[in-house]
């Protein structure tokens, strides 16, 4: 059954911040500066990665597949989050706000699936030093990141599949700034526990178990640091490695808090700040953490500008 036709609902309207309408000029300007932000730290990672040959590495071929998954992540929510600012209400068909709903599992799974394979580098990086570029080869990197688009571009079909398959015909208004998963679910006047249940168990299958191995990774490669001898070299890594374990734990953890652990006593309002975290806030942070605080990075970076500033002075 077409899903136009299981539902008498035609468009749905996103409520979006209108209970601080006062604040919502404000939030437009935040939002806006943070999604600018995130677009040009993420396409100055791809460029400079892409013109330096020192870069090109399996570390920062994830990094670089992961600035281009961050680009089009955010850009599914904040340009109608920010449209729906400035509106105080906006409406969104049926069949966009599923369109919508995929994309957003679609580049929230393959996310951590990037994230995970990142940690799995760098672990065998610190790990297995020696076996390194045979475990992690060219030809072994393109196949995990083609592994994570793959797998993420499945991921995102079954819960955008049974949610276009629910019965809507009372309130259309979705109190989110987005076509999540929740507020559909609690809109829909059909039985939703087939649907729960399946996302639940999908939630646990992508999001519990790259955390873990994430998580797994981080382990193994701080007891490594522990046995260097130079206090230095320690306390330089683990302010690495700190760094990039606080952003997985701020996007897993607000992603698990949200779809693993469902709360129905919790409030749409906290249900909206937690999904800032990881729809506006973590896109930000991933270039500032993987990539700025790069020696490497920021060398190739200050090559990059030079070289155009060179051709441009020329």
């Amino acid at each position: 059954m077409e899903f136009w036709n299981a539902t008498t609902i035609m468009e749905f309207q996103l409520l979006g911040f209108q209970n601080i309408s006062e604040w919502q000029n404000f939030l437009f300007a935040i939002f806006l500066f943070f999604y600018i932000l995130t677009i040009i730290g993420n396409i100055l990672i791809i460029v400079v990665v892409s013109q330096d040959q020192r870069l090109h590495l399996p570390m920062y071929s994830f990094l670089k597949h992961l600035s281009f998954l961050e680009i089009w992540y955010t850009t599914t929510i904040v340009p109608l989050l920010l449209a729906n600012l400035l509106s105080q209400g906006l409406s969104i068909s049926f069949s966009a706000c599923m369109i919508q709903l995929y994309f957003f599992v679609f580049f929230g799974a393959t996310e951590c699936f990037l994230l995970a394979m990142m940690a799995y580098d760098r672990y065998l990086a610190v790990c297995n030093p020696l076996h390194y570029t045979t475990l992690m080869s060219s030809e072994v990197c393109i196949k995990l990141i083609l592994g994570s688009w793959i797998t993420g571009i499945g991921t995102g079909f079954l819960p955008a599949l049974m949610i276009s398959q629910l019965n809507f015909c009372g309130s259309n208004q979705i109190n989110h700034f987005f076509c999540d998963l929740p507020p559909l679910m609690q809109l829909s006047c059909s039985s939703t526990f087939i649907t729960e249940i399946t996302i639940f168990i999908l939630s646990i299958a992508v999001l519990c178990i790259c955390f873990l191995l994430t998580l797994v990774s981080y382990v193994f490669i701080v007891s490594s640091v522990l046995r260097i001898p130079s206090a230095s070299g320690r306390i330089k890594t683990f302010s690495t490695c700190g760094s990039h374990l606080a952003v997985v734990t701020i996007y897993y953890g607000t992603m698990i808090s949200m779809y693993v652990c469902p709360n129905a006593d919790k409030s749409p309002e906290l249900n909206k700040i937690i999904s800032i975290f990881y729809t506006v806030v973590t896109p930000l942070l991933n270039p500032v953490i993987y990539s700025l605080r790069n020696k490497d990075f920021k060398e190739a970076v200050r090559k990059v500008i030079k070289r155009k500033c060179s051709m441009y002075s020329v």
